[in-house]
């Protein structure tokens, strides 16, 4: 390059041109080559380096190259060619005019810190796609991570770009820096928060992408999308999305759905109000009636045969239902609504079934079924809970109980 730079400046020189004029017009001539150097080597790199890359990864058959051509890695790559033959070159081109050549260096040497950054950022890139490919890896908080080493990527670059910048060692530059780290806790509060919940999150595994979760302080119901430094994305299902601080997960109180999807079983709790006015014993005619019913007339046979046992033992005098042992029309309906339930082919037996009489309400006498459904799709679950409650209910009458409605007819203000 030496002997380039002498022969433009003599060329100069022959052509009559004075010394002073014919150094600017050198360095214009030298700066010419330098960039079409520049430019050839950085098209010739990008098209050996990523044809090779497409080759290699075409005969591979891991997917981790074909995310690094997808997040550009081999890209960013190929600039470091052209980028080093300008670090060895550029003191040539301006060793006759010294002021320009110190902020030109600064500026290269910032864009190579840049470059390393960006060819980092593909990187971490190419192994965030490549890690949420493992099913074991699929529901953890990867993203946090990714952030939280790029964050600190670009702290260190920002350190070392002030450093080329102002001319001081990177030692005191950090030594500086240190001094200053409450000012920088308060700026980074909240990603420190984040950085701090996430690795809580995941080493506790309290959440993961993919859960239900219900939080009522920020509106959320719906599954886990995305947990990154920051937030934690939560489809809801109105589809709308909704954003929660990291840091909320272990602050403030949430319900993961995840045990029940784990279990096996949905669970059903939900009551019929029967009128307490309806309730009665039975009489032998009416028993004799109920036991056309399929699912309860073995419980039938059996309890009837056991209380009039029990009745004639203990000489009980019949003539008033009250006396002795009866059974009710609602505890009747109580046997049949179990029998059912535990015969339905939707609800998971192995699982707790019971069908329970709750407090008395001013509006009746609240008879719970309490299940687990199958099926714990929300679809499937609210079909299951219709078809039970559907049964239930059409099945009242038969045993001359009623339903508790709300009368809303009131004589209206003359």
């Amino acid at each position: 390059m030496t002997d380039y730079k002498q022969f433009f400046f003599n060329y100069f020189t022959e052509l009559g041109i004075g010394e002073n004029t014919a150094t600017y017009l050198n360095m214009f001539a030298l700066a010419i080559i330098l960039v079409l150097l520049i430019l050839v080597s950085d098209f010739i790199a990008k098209k050996v380096l990523v044809r090779a890359f497409h080759t290699f990864a075409y005969k591979s058959k891991t997917h981790f190259d074909d995310m690094l051509i997808e997040h550009k890695a081999p890209h960013y790559i190929a600039h470091l060619a052209p980028l080093l033959i300008t670090l060895k070159l550029f003191p040539v081109v301006f060793e006759d005019f010294p002021g320009f050549e110190s902020p030109i260096e600064k500026l290269i040497k910032i864009y190579g810190i840049v470059l390393f950054i960006w060819i980092l950022r593909s990187v971490l890139k190419t192994f965030e796609s490549y890690f949420k490919t493992k099913p074991r890896l699929k529901d953890k908080p990867i993203d946090s991570y990714i952030q939280v080493v790029l964050l600190f990527s670009w702290v260190v670059g920002v350190g070392f770009a002030f450093v080329v910048i102002s001319d001081i060692s990177i030692w005191k530059f950090f030594t500086t820096l240190g001094a200053a780290s409450a000012v920088m806790l308060l700026i980074f509060k909240d990603t420190i928060l984040g950085f701090v919940a996430s690795i809580q999150v995941a080493v506790n595994d309290t959440i993961r992408i993919g859960d239900w979760i219900t939080m009522e302080k920020y509106g959320a119901d719906g599954d886990v999308i995305e947990i990154n430094l920051s937030t934690v994305q939560v489809q809801n299902f109105d589809k709308t999305i909704t954003n929660i601080p990291t840091y909320a997960l272990i602050s403030d109180a949430f319900k993961n759905w995840r045990g029940m999807s784990q279990s096996g079983g949905r669970r059903i709790k939900r009551s019929i109000i029967i009128k307490a006015s309806s309730v009665h014993y039975l009489s032998e005619e009416t028993i004799d009636e109920l036991k056309n019913i399929q699912l309860i007339t073995d419980y039938l046979n059996t309890r009837q045969s056991d209380i009039n046992d029990f009745n004639e033992k203990n000489n009980i005098d019949k003539s008033l239902l009250i006396n002795g042992r009866n059974l009710t029309n609602l505890g009747v309906f109580r046997k049949y609504v179990q029998s059912y339930i535990e015969n339905h082919s939707a609800i998971n037996k192995d699982m707790t079934i019971m069908i329970r009489q709750l407090a008395l309400t001013p509006q009746g006498i609240p008879l719970e079924i309490y299940a687990f459904s199958s099926d714990q799709r929300w679809e499937n679950y609210e079909y299951i809970i219709a078809d039970i409650f559907d049964h239930s209910l059409s099945a009242v009458p038969y045993f001359n109980l009623e339903v508790f409605e709300l009368s809303l007819d009131a004589k209206q203000p003359e």
